[in-house]
């Protein structure tokens, strides 16, 4: 049984009687009459446990985007139900609206939408509904909750998607749709043409030319069908936040655009996500899915408060890739973890892959650097510029042993890794 706000009025106003009249009869009168209409109200309530519930509506939705998730309620009995159902879910789905008025006719049913704007990735389901079914005076009525499963997986935000098409426009460059090919650029074999003054010599194609009056040199186009395999590091640097945003999910943003645009020149892309241990793998995935999987494999991760396994990172990567290809790790260039952890294992990698480290730089360091006004501003300079200065101290450590480095702020991460991507794309280096 539930009660209403109108019960509650009708006992204000029947104790208001009551006190005026002040007697035992007025007393007796009131309760009997109120207790008699909330037992009709209960009499005349539709039943609620013979309720069926069904869902329909959206499983994945993009953080920061809404979706909507409707609830339909079967009535199979033989009394109209009037009445609130409340959807619950958690609090970072960000539901609305809480309750929503239903009126199902007998063997009849209803839906209500419920919009859900989430706060955060992961998968998220639904808590119990429960449906308040009300008798026709509205004090009363029956109550019962029901499971109505259902589950919307938060993805990560795509942001910058809005760089695809200019770097898609780069790619067709490259590639041989928009673009000028060079002797000598590339590696794999596109076509011959007539030599010219300032060709590089080593192009010439001499049997070629020994067959014609003029001298062909040979023309490359950007290699296709390389493997790349994306590396993101989800220890306890993954968690720290820069600019709002925490370096795991700018670190997934960069990997999604990267990956856009590696499935769209022909290359095969491969995700693994390890601290400690391993956390997900994305390996064998054809290129019109692997945007797809891979943006719903990382919705479920999250940084973990712990050192990352350097070894264990190097020997996965050794693992998954026997052949050759461009490991694209996405880490912080912390001093600490990448003198003791990764710099000892980058021979090894190094000998078998190319590797490129992508870090997110704060930008708050450039301005604690530039900061004059005061003694603690002069501090803060101090310790911006000593940050700086170790991290690009690590930055050269790693390229001296042939590691390329992209390190930059959060908005900008993402262009400048697919910028890196291409670069050795175009120089044949992949």
């Amino acid at each position: 049984m539930a009660l209403t706000g109108r019960a509650a009025a009708a006992a204000v106003i029947g104790a208001l009687v009551v006190l005026a009249l002040r007697t035992v009869a007025a007393l007796l009168v009131v309760d009997a009459l109120i207790l008699a209409a909330i037992a009709v109200d209960l009499a005349l309530a539709a039943p609620v446990r013979v309720l069926r519930l069904t869902r329909a509506g959206d499983t994945r939705i993009r953080l920061g985007a809404t979706g909507d998730i409707t609830l339909t309620i079967a009535n199979p009995g033989r009394r109209a139900l009037r009445g609130v159902v409340r959807d619950a879910w958690q609090p970072s789905v960000g539901a609305r609206p809480g309750r929503a008025d239903v009126s199902i006719p007998a063997g009849g049913q209803a839906s209500t939408t419920t919009t859900l704007m989430p706060q955060r990735r992961g998968d998220f389901g639904p808590g119990r509904v429960t449906v308040r079914s009300l008798g026709p005076l509205r004090l009363a009525g029956r109550q019962g909750s029901h499971q109505a499963p259902w589950s919307v997986r938060v993805l990560p935000p795509f942001a910058s998607r809005k760089h695809l098409p200019e770097k898609l426009a780069m790619l067709r460059q490259l590639d041989g749709q928009h673009r000028s090919l060079l002797p000598g650029q590339g590696s794999e074999f596109d076509s011959l043409r007539e030599y010219v003054v300032g060709d590089d010599v080593r192009s010439i194609d001499w049997r070629s030319s020994a067959r014609r009056v003029d001298v062909m040199v040979r023309t490359w186009r950007p290699e296709r069908d390389r493997r790349i395999l994306i590396v993101l590091d989800t220890g306890r640097t993954a968690a720290g936040r820069v600019a709002g945003v925490p370096r795991l999910d700018t670190s997934m943003d960069a990997a999604l655009l990267l990956t856009a645009l590696a499935s769209r020149a022909g290359d095969r892309v491969d995700l693994i996500a390890v601290d400690r241990r391993v956390r997900t793998r994305v390996v064998g995935v054809n290129r019109s899915e692997i945007l797809s999987v891979m943006t719903s494999a990382m919705a479920v991760l999250e940084a973990e408060l712990i050192e990352s396994d350097a070894g264990l990172m190097a020997a996965a990567v050794l693992g998954m890739a026997r052949q050759r290809c461009l490991v694209v790790l996405l880490t912080d260039l912390n001093p600490a973890a990448i003198e003791e952890g990764l710099l000892p294992r980058i021979p090894v990698l190094a000998a078998r892959h190319r590797l490129l480290i992508a870090a997110v730089a704060d930008p708050r360091l450039e301005e604690m650097a530039a900061a004059r006004g005061n003694a603690t501003a002069v501090y803060d300079a101090a310790a911006g510029e000593r940050a700086r200065s170790e991290r690009a101290r690590i930055s050269a450590l790693l390229r001296r042993r042939g590691v390329q480095v992209v390190d930059a702020p959060p908005d900008r991460l993402p262009a400048a890794l697919a910028d890196a991507y291409l670069s050795l794309k175009a120089a044949g280096r992949l």
